[in-house]
């Protein structure tokens, strides 16, 4: 992989304090006067702290994201900052030519609402005169001593509250904009992080937060402020004093704990050697040759598949994946979504009276695709593109002993492994009365204890 030498250490200068005049050896992938500032990145992505040029840093460093320091000791805005007032204004100085004008002030105002929602900071706008946050689209040099790097890289910055450019927020004009598409960056959930930091919030490392400092486009018509950001904003200024403490509260998303015992994953599936877990908006990624585990949000890679899936399961015969919720399936090649999906789960021959897959489990050996639903298994021979005679059957048929309701199904080393919400299991093959063991997913990492049904 090529490596400009002058990005990353732009990168590291501007968000996480690297002298300017530090070196940088690309050859050995070593940074002479870098490491550190390398070390402090990656322990903030949550990535293994090596100080070196790893392929996981490159790929984080090179993804879209807010140019804000992710360090606070690296602002050049030291301190504890907050408005002393709740009346706030805001004024839109020029528009981005990728969005109409009243996109354009539909995106800010709808981004402003998500921080007023949940605090009693109220946003009026202005038309002239200088706004306490004063909106801008502006390219490369726009004066404030932050210069744009032009399209992706840094989308925008803001600037916390104080005197001068404190609470102004700009925007990077060579970035495409969109308003309610996937396509380019959209302007409301771009905003909506800029303006966090307006009011004083600091980037954080939950990767479900609206203020984690790379870009990830999420479902707008159901964005809900995560859980992270509410907690931190409301440190700040308290909660809203018109939400009526009588009405049910809305319970903001939450980013799962992969290490929480009563996790209970959606879903897992082989995907070219790496183990993926998918938990509500989230998939973990486990690679095979490295101990890290990865969490991502699922519109982040895929924005047309939808949160909380039923079932996943990889086709080495189609060299394909397929994510299923309710009686829609969806198809990657790779991480790439195959056109002409999602498709219905009737391509699988499977009855109209299934509505909903619990699990899926694929049989490399036999090329079986075992779909469980309710307690019953049904099974479809991908080679014969048919469902087998004598199903659907009982789970306990299949696997002798299991009991409960499966929620994910998966093949691991040649194994297959089940998982229930308050067991993992696991057999040798699809056979009745023969050797089992349990499994145990800690940290997404397989431990085995060997016992036998009698």
């Amino acid at each position: 992989m090529q490596i400009n030498s002058f990005f990353f250490q732009s990168y590291l200068t501007q968000l996480y304090g690297l002298p300017k005049q530090a070196s940088f050896d690309a050859e050995k992938r070593v940074m002479s006067g870098m490491s550190l500032r390398l070390k402090e990145m990656q322990q903030f992505f949550k990535l293994k702290v090596t100080g070196k040029l790893d392929e996981e840093t490159l790929d984080v460093m090179k993804k879209p994201r807010c140019g804000v320091p992710d360090v606070a000791a690296y602002s050049t805005f030291q301190g504890d900052y907050k408005w002393k007032k709740h009346a706030l204004t805001y004024r839109i100085e020029n528009y981005t030519p990728d969005m109409s004008v009243a996109e354009v002030d539909d995106s800010i105002k709808r981004a402003l609402q998500v921080w007023a929602d949940v605090t009693p900071l109220r946003f009026t706008r202005i038309y002239r005169g200088t706004a306490d946050i004063m909106i801008s689209f502006a390219v490369r040099d726009h004066r404030d001593g932050y210069p744009f790097d032009g399209p992706d890289g840094f989308l925008a910055h803001a600037f916390p509250p104080y005197e001068g450019f404190g609470g102004d927020a700009h925007f990077d004009d060579d970035e495409t904009f969109s308003y309610k598409a996937p396509q380019g960056y959209n302007l409301f959930l771009v905003a909506a992080h800029e303006f966090g930091h307006s009011l004083g919030l600091e980037h954080s490392q939950d990767p479900g937060a609206l203020m984690y400092p790379t870009y990830v486009y999420r479902d707008i018509d159901t964005f809900a402020l995560p859980h992270d950001d509410v907690s931190g904003i409301q440190s700040l200024y308290g909660p809203n004093p018109d939400v009526n403490p009588e009405d049910p509260k809305p319970t903001p998303p939450v980013t799962p704990n992969k290490c929480d015992p009563k996790l209970v994953l959606d879903a897992v599936t082989m995907l070219r050697g790496e183990l993926m877990f998918f938990k509500s908006s989230f998939f973990w990624r486990s690679y095979p040759l490295s101990a890290t585990v990865e969490q991502h949000l699922i519109k982040g890679f895929w924005p047309e598949i939808p949160d909380h899936i039923d079932a996943a399961f990889e086709s080495p015969l189609d060299d394909k994946v397929f994510i299923i919720k309710g009686e829609k399936v969806w198809a990657l090649y790779g991480y790439d979504m195959v056109l002409g999906y999602p498709k219905s789960i009737s391509i699988f021959h499977l009855p109209r009276k299934v509505k909903k897959i619990d699990a899926v489990l694929y049989d490399e050996t036999s090329y079986k695709i075992l779909f469980f639903v309710n307690n019953q298994i049904y099974s479809y021979n991908e080679e014969q593109r048919k469902l087998e005679k004598g199903y659907p059957k009982p789970v306990e048929e299949v696997f002798s002993g299991m009991t409960g309701k499966v929620t994910a199904a998966f093949q691991y080393k040649g194994m297959d492994a089940f998982i229930q919400s308050d067991l993992q299991t696991r057999k040798s093959e699809v056979k009745p009365h023969l050797t089992q063991f349990f499994m145990i997913i800690f940290r997404f990492q397989l431990y085995l204890q060997r016992t036998k049904y009698v």
